[in-house]
C-alpha cells in the first residue's frame, strides 16, 4: 500500500490513497485550521470503523443473513497529555435485516476484532476495545 499526503496552506492537507482517492484533512482553528475537513485522529477512527462494518457485512453475508444496513457509531477517549493516543474505544453497531440472528451478528464483530480487521487489532495494542449491537428487523 501506498499513500500521500501533501500540505495545502495554513493547516488543510489533502491525503491521496494508492487506489487514487483523495479527501482533505484539516485542524480546528485554535489551532491554525479552517475545519475544511476532517482531522487526522478522527480519519483513524474511520478507517477503524470502516475495516470494521467490512468485516462484519462481509461475514453475514456469508452466513446467509439477509441483511439490509450496517451502521457502526464510534467513540473514543484519548489521553490528557502528549502523545494523546486513543485510550478507550466504543464500536456500536445497529444491523438491520430480516430475520437476523444475534448469535451470528455477535460472531461476525468477534471475528473483526480478534482476527480480520487490522485497524481494529492494532489500536488495540493501545486502547481498551469495547463492541456491542442491536439488531432491527426491517420492515
Amino acid at each position: 500500500m501506498k499513500a500521500r499526503v501533501k500540505w495545502l496552506d495554513n493547516m488543510s492537507f489533502v491525503g491521496e490513497s494508492g487506489s487514487g482517492h483523495s479527501i482533505v484533512m484539516d485542524g480546528p482553528p485554535e489551532s491554525g485550521g479552517r475545519n475544511l475537513g476532517v482531522r487526522p485522529m478522527e480519519m483513524l477512527l474511520l478507517g477503524l470503523g470502516g475495516c470494521a462494518s467490512f468485516d462484519v457485512v462481509l461475514i453475514l453475508k456469508k452466513s446467509k443473513q439477509q441483511i439490509i444496513d450496517c451502521e457502526v457509531q464510534i467513540e473514543a477517549d484519548r489521553a490528557d497529555k502528549e502523545p494523546k493516543v486513543f485510550t478507550r474505544i466504543h464500536l456500536h453497531f445497529t444491523v438491520i435485516g430480516r430475520g437476523l440472528s444475534a448469535e451470528k451478528v455477535e460472531r461476525a464483530i468477534k471475528l473483526s476484532a480478534e482476527k480480520y480487521c487490522s485497524a481494529s487489532i492494532m489500536l488495540a495494542q493501545m486502547a481498551e476495545i469495547t463492541h456491542a449491537f442491536e439488531i432491527h428487523e426491517a420492515s
